[in-house]
């Protein structure tokens, strides 16, 4: 199983050197792969979770691939409804083309009203246009007949029953967010029930955790997948393992903003799991 990492492309802490030694650290502890995430207009709705400065991840992560060798480059996710499908299919073309091959596109839906409306894009309409646009990005690709896009891995993001049935019907790997691992063994059990009623084969898992290491044993129904002690986070992504993870994406970000300002806690937790005896690569 390969093991990744989520970079934080905000907060009052994020800067062009920042992000270069988050990708050098990330990449030198052996991950396999590092993703950011997406927001266009930092509405008051997006900055009381991700303030300014946000770093948007196309340009970001070719900044990164020039800065880095090996680590796969992602998007967890691209709010597909915000960009034009054929914009998107060619910068993503260019992206993996550039960097090599390591483009992974993690997409979904949104959530910022704020955001939406400040883009002329209607918000009750999000799902349908990302399914419309996301086949569009599939067919720009295909109309190529370019074999450097044919491998660029397309993840749906979403933990909703929609995600659900996206992931089936358009993308390659479902990638849930943050979540327990009972809550995951049950929507597990719909993804599988929603391919066999459609006769598609089951997408690949490949999920976003929290990474949030403790001193002390975390207790509780609700306690995510991969927050508490080592152990218990080393027991966790066995568990994924088992569930027929791929790749796990960890998210060392627990919502304050100025964590940004002291990477070195993330780096030090990123470390620790780097040592267990799990591959990263």
């Amino acid at each position: 199983m390969r093991l990744g990492v989520n970079v934080p492309n905000f907060g009052p802490g994020t800067d062009p050197g920042a992000l270069r030694q988050w990708a050098r650290t990330v990449e030198g502890l052996g991950f396999d792969l590092l993703m950011v995430s997406d927001h266009v207009v930092i509405t008051p709705d997006v900055a009381e979770q991700y303030p300014a400065p946000f770093y948007e991840p196309f340009t970001t992560l070719a900044w990164l691939a020039g800065v880095t060798d090996r680590v796969r480059l992602g998007t967890t996710v691209l709010i597909v409804p915000y960009r034009h499908p054929l914009l998107v299919a060619r910068m993503a073309a260019n992206l993996n083309d550039l960097s090599g091959g390591r483009l992974v596109l993690g997409a979904g839906v949104g959530w910022a009203r704020e955001e939406f409306a400040a883009l002329g894009v209607p918000f009750h309409q999000r799902g349908a246009l990302t399914d419309e646009y996301l086949q569009t990005i599939r067919a720009a690709w295909e109309h190529t007949g370019d074999y450097r896009t044919a491998n660029i891995p397309l993840w749906i993001g979403g933990n909703s029953d929609a995600a659900l049935r996206r992931a089936v019907h358009i993308g390659d790997a479902w990638h849930p967010l943050r979540f327990t691992l009972p809550w995951l063994r049950a929507a597990l059990e719909r993804l599988t029930t929603i391919a066999d009623e459609h006769g598609r084969p089951v997408p690949a898992l490949q999920p976003r955790i929290a990474l949030r290491l403790a001193t002390s044993p975390v207790t509780g129904p609700d306690r995510l997948t991969g927050e508490g002690t080592l152990d218990q986070v080393a027991d966790d992504l066995e568990q994924l393992r088992l569930l027929g993870a791929d790749t796990v994406l960890l998210d060392p970000f627990n919502g304050d903003p100025d964590e940004t300002l002291r990477p070195g806690d993330a780096w030090r937790d990123l470390a620790a799991v780097a040592a267990l005896d799990i591959a990263v690569r």
